[in-house]
């Protein structure tokens, strides 16, 4: 198990900071009230001491002196609800102007961030930070510092009031919280690193949960149901392992620990240490009623300090994600004129150590078609990700209409450079919001054209309430279908720059027909990158460039490549046997 550094720490701490900062001044004024609360909650029990002498006394019990006595322990009472009853509602509306704040924050970041990012990233992780990592910072903010001024202050002043009245009898009721605090500091060690290897196991339980659900239909398709739950089953099951782990052999400490300043053991300590001294019995009414007492806040500062581990992880993240560095923004934007693509000398790696793609030089022109194709790793989707600005390049350039993609502003390059990627993405609402995602402003009437135009008008109008169904709710469309949805969305766009990776991944030889037919109306006039597995898809493209090792090996017409017999050859003579072969 691997021990936080000392910078990681740092970080964590100053991550709290962050989320603190904006409530700084409303969490200061919760702790003077708490401690303001704090201290007048302790009225009563020194007025019940002093009236006790007045009745223990031997002498003419003076009423005056008890009823001012009384005024005393209701006047404490009532301003340490009232300090108490503000300082709370002061924090938890700090609590929820944090949280509001986080997730607009963290919400304006992500719109910011490189595309890219979010495909190194699972789904569990974002999810975590915000939903998760929120509520637990809510103890931090809503919780923390008025525990802690109410756990260290409460019984600090009994304490000094205690030594005040006999130092002796003070000693024997604070052993028990000595022994308390040797215990608690001995399982504390190494809680850094615990708290770590937790936050890594409950991200391996978010991922596989997030994959569980969005694959359940796939893995039910081939009969894999119980594969995909043992990778679930499995990261629960280390989660509870690694949890059995560290709690179990603290257990047995905690109960001890919980036990030694339980109200029974305090009690006892108080009267039979009174007993034994021989002390006031007016002294041993305040030992029994306050010593008893110390053990309630001194525990909720124990459970106080690991909730707050926790929070400050989870703050951690949350900072860390706010710091996540943002798009580049040119500081002198500047337009393009026409739809050229120039790759120019680009070279990029994503951890800045191996290379995927190295001296990639290619020129895509208006009105034609440029398929990418290459095995596994070759870096086809990486190049087409880069004209989006999915990621900066290393070194080089990505330009479109003469002008590098770093110096467009974010709107304009995307009302020049559209993508249908294979990974079909529908928002949960309306088919008509799904298609007119690119364009909110776009008539029905407009989209209605981009739907007929994409092959997939008469599949929406039969769905239960049209254009106006909501997908996942009434409706449930095939991968083709929702394919052809996407495609509908960039014809409506009509960004004159295209790329295509693998849009008939998913669909069926007669969807297939279907996405290559509304494919062939969305090219016309447009420059289009096309990654394709399929090379039948890409037969009559104008330019076939193939990819291996993150470098282009051969370039020219279907033709052409498969004439020069090199690698394009060889994977359309095995991609052609294979279709031969009889099911």
């Amino acid at each position: 198990m691997t021990r936080p550094t000392r910078p990681e720490r740092k970080a964590q701490r100053s991550g709290l900071s962050v989320v603190l900062a904006p409530v700084r001044t409303r969490l200061a004024v919760a702790a003077a009230l708490q401690l303001i609360g704090a201290l007048a909650g302790l009225a009563p029990y020194i007025a019940v001491v002093e009236i006790a002498r007045e009745f223990l006394g031997g002498n003419a019990v003076d009423r005056g002196e008890v009823w001012l006595w009384v005024a005393v322990a209701a006047v404490g009472f009532v301003v340490r609800t009232a300090c108490a009853t503000s300082a709370y509602t002061i924090s938890h509306v700090a609590d929820a102007d944090v949280g509001l704040q986080i997730r607009r924050d963290t919400a304006e970041r992500l719109s910011r961030v490189p595309l890219g990012w979010f495909t190194r990233r699972s789904s569990g992780q974002v999810k975590r930070v915000l939903s998760d990592d929120v509520t637990a910072v809510h103890h931090a903010v809503a919780h923390v510092v008025n525990d802690l001024v109410a756990a260290v202050v409460t019984p600090l002043v009994t304490l000094g009031y205690l030594f005040w009245l006999d130092w002796r009898l003070a000693v024997i009721c604070l052993g028990p919280l000595v022994v308390w605090f040797g215990l608690v500091a001995y399982m504390m060690r190494d809680e850094d690193a615990r708290t770590a290897r937790w936050s890594a196991e409950l991200d391996k339980v978010n991922a596989a949960v997030v994959e569980f659900v969005d694959g359940i239909a796939v893995v039910k398709a081939f009969g894999q149901v119980g594969r995909a739950q043992d990778r679930y089953r499995h990261a629960g099951d280390d989660l509870a392992r690694f949890l059995s782990e560290w709690a179990g052999p603290m257990r047995h400490l905690d109960s001890l620990a919980s036990l030694i300043i339980s109200p029974p053991v305090l009690l006892l300590a108080a009267l039979g240490g009174g007993v034994w001294l021989d002390a006031d019995p007016a002294e041993v009414v305040a030992f029994v009623m306050l010593a008893v007492g110390l053990g309630a806040p001194v525990l909720a500062l124990g459970f106080g300090a690991q909730a707050m581990q926790v929070a400050t992880d989870a703050a951690g993240r949350v900072a860390e994600l706010l710091a996540t560095p943002e798009l580049p923004v040119a500081a002198e934007p500047r337009h393009p004129v026409g739809a050229r693509v120039e790759l120019d000398g680009v070279r990029f790696c994503y951890d800045g150590r191996a290379t995927v793609l190295d001296g990639i030089d290619l020129a895509l022109e208006p009105g034609t078609v440029t398929a990418l194709v290459g095995p596994s790793g070759s870096g086809k989707s990486t190049l087409a990700r880069l004209l989006p600005r999915f990621w900066d390049v290393d070194e080089g350039a990505v330009r479109i209409g003469g002008v590098d993609v770093r110096e467009l502003p974010e709107r304009e390059l995307y009302r020049h450079i559209g993508f249908v990627f294979q990974e079909t993405s529908l928002l949960r609402t309306s088919v008509r919001d799904n298609i007119a995602l690119g364009r909110p402003d776009a008539t029905f009437a407009q989209v209605e054209a981009a739907a007929r135009a994409a092959q997939i008008h008469d599949r929406i109008t039969a769905l239960p309430r049209g254009y106006d169904s909501v997908v996942g709710e009434d409706a449930h469309l095939s991968g083709g279908e929702a394919q052809r949805v996407s495609i509908a969305r960039a014809i409506l766009a009509d960004t004159p720059v295209l790329v295509l990776d693998e849009a008939t991944a998913f669909a069926d030889p007669e969807s297939e027909a279907a996405v290559q037919d509304s494919l062939s109306r969305l090219i016309s006039g447009r420059t289009l990158l096309v990654i394709a597995h399929r090379l039948h898809t890409i037969r009559g493209a104008d330019r076939i460039v193939v990819l291996s090792g993150g470098r282009i090996v051969e370039c020219g017409r279907h033709d052409e490549l498969v004439a020069a017999g090199g690698a394009y050859a060889r994977m359309w003579a095995a991609q052609t046997v294979a279709s031969e072969e009889p099911a």
